[in-house]
């Protein structure tokens, strides 16, 4: 069971399962949920946004983990167990380690090859450009202090992710202290 006023932050590189992931908990029975999916908060910035990848978008994306976490800490508060959806490196994570709740911390590790392919299957304005991916990928392999934050999702099917994830929140082991 997912507890109320719990949030987690479900990260990993592009085409890591994050999404896909996220619904299956927030479909979950049991206590009240709240999906944030962290591209809804970069997509509200209309004049002036640059792709949050770039060097120069740091500002701009500090701006956006403050709103992200502010919103995460709200929903909480209110009693709703929190899955926020993005690509949320240990370095952008100073504004929820502000909160005051649970959090829980899981990096979904898919192989690269596997998260390329997801990322071109999905067409569209969706970030298919292997360089970006590949980089990312590559931040999310050094985790440094929360290594043991990653969770391998290669062989796995979607449900077994979710289940995972579930039994990794359950038991507090990926919670940050």
């Amino acid at each position: 069971m997912l507890h109320a006023g719990e949030i987690l932050i479900l990260t990993g590189t592009p085409g890591a399962g994050k999404t896909t992931t996220a619904r299956a908990l927030a479909d979950l029975p049991g206590s009240p949920k709240v999906h944030l999916h962290s591209d809804d908060f970069w997509h509200v910035i209309k004049a002036g946004a640059i792709p949050p990848y770039l060097p120069e978008a740091h500002s701009q994306n500090a701006v956006v983990m403050e709103a992200l976490s502010k919103a995460a800490e709200s929903y909480a508060a209110g009693g709703y167990f929190v899955i926020v959806d993005g690509i949320i490196g240990p370095w952008f994570l100073p504004p929820f380690r502000k909160i005051r709740v649970p959090l829980h911390y899981i990096v979904l590790r898919p192989k690269l090859e596997d998260a390329l392919r997801r990322c071109r299957e999905r067409g569209g304005n969706a970030l298919s450009d292997p360089g970006p991916i590949t980089a990312l990928h590559e931040q999310f392999a050094d985790l440094g202090p929360l290594a043991g934050h990653g969770l391998s999702t290669g062989g796995r099917t979607r449900n077994e992710v979710r289940d995972a994830v579930l039994s990794a929140v359950r038991d507090g082991a990926y919670r940050l202290s």
